[in-house]
């Protein structure tokens, strides 16, 4: 029996159904095995984005990575592409710049010792000026004084009354054991200072006093004390003679407020 001869139409056909079968066989899942999908197509658009992004990223890694290099070069090499002369002359002015500023160093620090010792001066100077102020403002009784020290109370004399000379020994007897500050009923007792009877009492510097009377020292409580009460002295006079009680009370804290005004002399000037 002949066979049947085939057309190529026939072919094309056979194989438009072949495919179609192949298809439908790839879209059937079986069960057994997952369906597998197909990965979408990458457009010609899509492939060259990817493409150009990627070139440009290793260029700029590139470019990053040889400029990095350059850097660690230049840092390496900047003195070793200098020449002898260079270098030299850099030398020389880096050592001029350092004694320029050890000069300057040294300048500075002798200005700053002269300052110190200027302000060391004057501070000195005013300390003294001070000290001196406050010893002649108390010697003259321009301020009060306050310190260790002795109270001497003498009441009335029951014989007769206490004179001028022996309050005045009094005075002087404290002065040579190192009196200070004086001050007797009210009157500060100066360099300068007088004591004279009158016919109710005495009158010290101006200013009439009567017993009992009290005299405030500062000093040495013990040497003050020693100067009244040693045997012989002006605190037996004023027991003996005169029938007085004389009390010597030492203390630590003496407060003596009476001060008087500034002496104007008419002939002595101060030197200058």
């Amino acid at each position: 029996m002949a066979r049947k001869k085939r057309t190529p139409r026939d072919v094309i056909s056979r194989m438009h159904v072949q495919h179609a079968r192949d298809e439908r066989n790839d879209s059937t899942d079986t069960g057994s095995f997952p369906a597998v999908r197909r990965r979408p197509r990458l457009s010609m658009d899509g492939m060259l984005g990817r493409l150009t992004t990627t070139v440009l990223i290793v260029v700029l890694c590139a470019l990053l990575g040889f400029g990095y290099a350059i850097q660690l070069n230049n840092k390496s090499s900047s003195y070793e592409t200098m020449s002898e002369e260079e270098l030299t002359r850099l030398i020389s002015e880096t050592s001029t710049q350092v004694q320029n500023l050890q000069q300057r160093k040294a300048e500075l620090t002798g200005q700053l010792n002269s300052l110190k010792a200027a302000a060391d001066k004057q501070q000195e100077a005013q300390r003294i000026a001070r000290e001196n102020e406050e010893t002649s403002g108390i010697l003259s009784g321009r301020l009060p004084a306050t310190g260790k020290g002795v109270v001497v109370t003498i009441s009335k004399g029951s014989k007769e009354r206490v004179d001028a000379s022996t309050m005045f020994q009094l005075l002087e007897e404290l002065r040579n054991a190192g009196v200070e500050v004086m001050e007797l009923n009210g009157v500060r007792i100066v360099t300068s200072s007088y004591v004279f009877d009158t016919k109710s009492g005495l009158d010290c510097d101006g200013t009439k006093i009567q017993a009992p009377y009290t005299l405030k020292a500062i000093g040495d409580p013990r040497n003050l004390q020693n100067a009244v009460d040693i045997a012989g002295g002006v605190g037996s006079r004023l027991k003996v003679k005169f029938g007085a009680q004389v009390t010597v009370t030492p203390s630590d804290s003496v407060d003596i407020s009476q001060t008087r005004d500034v002496e104007q002399y008419k002939y002595a000037k101060t030197v200058e």
